[in-house]
């Protein structure tokens, strides 16, 4: 770790650093599955020296990126980590310049930095123009094998405890499925009793997770994907 000590708080050093930090500190905090309270959030990457201020404009930033996504529910400003954040986690990690200064490491962060690694290894997926191309899932056949191994590779790397929520599985696809190719061919997938889809939502879900489950128009909205036992 280094030993340099209080970054110009308005360098691209530290806001680069912080902004690492930030996405680490909210995905630890359950940001990927829920909205984490603001408050929660700055209570842990405040540290000595620094104001919540300090972290305005790196909010402004990643919200307009889209890696967070903010959004003010019964007053409180709540605020999750998008797939787009977690890409951006993965490569400010990874990246050689990132690094902790100070003399010391909070065990708070030194913790979701071991949590990070051992749950993340392999789960992060890598954008189809950093590596080989991703073909597009033309049919059925093809979706139904790729769809059960994501479902057991998120299920693993988030903990999701058996409910992969739907908007996760299709972020996950991206482009290579159509929107409605997804809806029709899980829906098929449940006919066939390989998932269940589970109707409701996550506490704290956001809009745009909301719109990338599935509306039914029997059920309402079907959040979660579950294998049927």
């Amino acid at each position: 770790m280094s030993s340099k000590a209080g970054k110009n708080k308005d360098s691209k050093d530290f806001q680069s650093q912080a902004r690492t930090r930030l996405l680490l500190t909210l995905w630890d905090l359950g940001g990927s599955e829920t909205g984490v309270k603001k408050g929660d959030l700055t209570k842990r990457i405040v540290r000595t020296g620094e104001t919540s201020q300090d972290y305005k404009n790196i909010l402004t930033e990643l919200e307009e990126s889209k890696a967070i996504e903010i959004a003010n529910k019964n007053r409180v400003t709540q605020i999750s980590l998008t797939n787009e954040g977690r890409q951006s986690l993965a490569e400010g990690l990874k990246s050689a310049e990132f690094e902790f200064d100070g003399t010391q490491v909070g065990s708070r962060v030194a913790n979701a930095l071991l949590k990070w690694i051992r749950q993340m290894d392999g789960a992060v997926s890598v954008p189809a123009s950093q590596g080989k191309p991703t073909a597009e899932i033309t049919s059925y056949e093809k979706f139904k094998p790729e769809v059960l191994a994501l479902f057991e590779k998120l299920d693993k790397g988030h903990n999701y405890s058996g409910l992969v929520p739907l908007w996760h599985l299709r972020r996950e696809l991206g482009e290579r499925v159509g929107r409605e190719d997804f809806n029709e061919w899980l829906m098929k997938m449940q006919g066939e009793q390989l998932f269940y889809l589970q109707s409701g939502e996550a506490r704290g879900a956001t809009d745009e997770q909301k719109r990338d489950s599935i509306t039914d128009d029997v059920r309402g909205l079907l959040f979660f994907a579950s294998q049927q036992s």
